[in-house]
């Protein structure tokens, strides 16, 4: 008996079983999902669907059963007919790596959208990446300065780490991404926009990214109207890059917005190939898709570069306890919250500093430092906790001197947090205005 001493190949070669179809016929078509015959492909694979005038489209392998592929394309199933042949790609899972994809906009596929010329690849890489052995992580010692008060002073970032930004729509999270993208001293910057609306990727590009923020980065687009296999395609396709850019020893910053829309993406594949639905519609495969794909980012000991990771997390109904939501804070290493009150208030950008954490400030920040940042976000946390009392007159001065102190220090501590979107503050800057924040305690 053989235990995988011989691969596919070479068992082919010796005649001892036949060799796979790379091409078979379409059958049926339902919903989204695709069902071929004669062909044999693994999940992952991406073929190509040719009637009689030539190629259609593409679409992917998500799932075999009862000895047919199921596929789902990734475009429009409109015109597509029984008797299609599909043929299966070589290396399709690969895309092309180029220090020329900085200053460019490209769709999920890999294929520019800003109209530019074609990419030239230096090298080809799996969009899906491998793991990474955990015992080969450098440690998160270093401060990445994001040009954002609020955060480098309250909810300090370590290059390498892994942020959740928590958020319901329409609270600024898109103007901070922006903030962030511009003012950031990251080498590189990726963003990927999954399954947003089309119109905020131009918006994105062209007057939050603006001109000079473009030429470092790296920008990809798979807005809502794309097939899910695009999307996620889209994902992995923006974490391979940082990852390109990171083993040439830069330091990346990537942006994702936003992970629930890629949750969205892998819930709609796993329940067209039946995948049962576990929490609130979800499947199983979206809890381990989210690991997988948040474990890239982060410090590798193989090179002197990292990856710091900011994921937007939609809270849909502003519901802390969504699934994905609460998926999100188990696996990332921190969450910043945007609370629709502050925005409401015109209190920008509208980070609740009461619910947002960066588990590896301790760890970054010196101990002068992290006792004025503990001492600032306990007057903010005292004062929230008595504002029903306070709002109604019901609170007597002299009661509680920390009370005191929080009411006295609330207005320069909202100075503080407050932030034009136009403004960049540095880290140092931050943390002098900190300082004299709690000089009097």
């Amino acid at each position: 008996m053989m235990l995988f001493s011989e691969n596919v190949e070479s068992l082919v070669n010796k005649s001892q079983i036949s060799p796979p179809a790379i091409q078979g016929v379409l059958t049926r078509v339902v919903g989204l999902t695709l069902e071929a015959s004669g062909i044999h492909a693994p999940i992952g694979t991406h073929c190509d669907l040719i009637g009689p005038t030539g190629l259609h489209s593409a679409a992917e392998v998500i799932g075999f059963s009862q000895g047919k592929l199921l596929l789902m394309p990734f475009k429009s199933v409109r015109g597509i007919a029984p008797g299609y042949r599909v043929v299966a790609r070589k290396g399709s899972s690969n895309a092309a790596m180029s220090d020329s994809m900085l200053g460019r906009v490209i769709d999920g596929m890999g294929q520019p959208l800003d109209g530019g010329p074609e990419i030239i690849a230096s090298e080809y890489r799996q969009v899906t990446g491998a793991p990474i052995n955990p015992m080969h992580r450098n440690p998160i010692n270093k401060i990445l300065d994001v040009g954002v008060r609020a955060i480098n002073g309250l909810i300090t970032i370590g290059q390498g780490q892994r942020m959740g930004l928590l958020a319901g729509s329409g609270v600024g999270k898109s103007v901070l991404l922006g903030m962030m993208t511009r003012y950031t001293e990251a080498d590189i910057v990726v963003i990927g926009l999954i399954g947003e609306r089309g119109r905020e990727v131009q918006e994105f590009v062209t007057e939050l990214l603006g001109e000079v923020g473009l030429r470092r980065s790296v920008v990809i687009a798979a807005p809502g109207d794309v097939s899910p296999v695009a999307r996620l395609n889209g994902a992995m396709l923006a974490t391979t890059i940082a990852e390109y850019f990171r083993d040439q020893g830069k330091n990346v910053l990537l942006l994702m917005d936003s992970i629930t829309r890629v949750a969205h993406a892998q819930r709609e594949i796993g329940l067209a190939v039946g995948e049962a639905p576990a929490t609130k519609g979800y499947p199983p495969s979206v809890f381990t898709l989210l690991p997988s794909l948040i474990e890239r980012a982060g410090n590798h000991g193989t090179s002197a570069g990292s990856i710091t990771a900011f994921y937007t997390v939609l809270a849909e109904g502003d519901d802390q306890q969504d699934p994905i939501v609460d998926a999100a804070r188990a696996i990332l290493d921190g969450h910043i919250t945007l609370s629709r009150d502050l925005a409401a208030r015109s209190h920008y950008p509208a980070i609740d500093v009461d619910h947002s954490i960066s588990r590896l400030m301790s760890k970054l920040l010196p101990p002068t430092q992290l006792q004025r940042v503990l001492h600032c976000r306990k007057l903010l946390s005292i004062y929230h906790d008595n504002s029903d009392l306070i709002n109604i007159g019901a609170y007597q001065g002299g009661t509680n001197p920390e009370l005191d102190s929080a009411i006295e220090k609330l207005p320069v501590i909202n100075q503080f947090l407050q932030q034009d979107m136009n403004e960049s503050v540095t880290f140092a800057d931050s943390m002098g205005f900190l300082f004299s924040i709690t000089d009097e305690t």
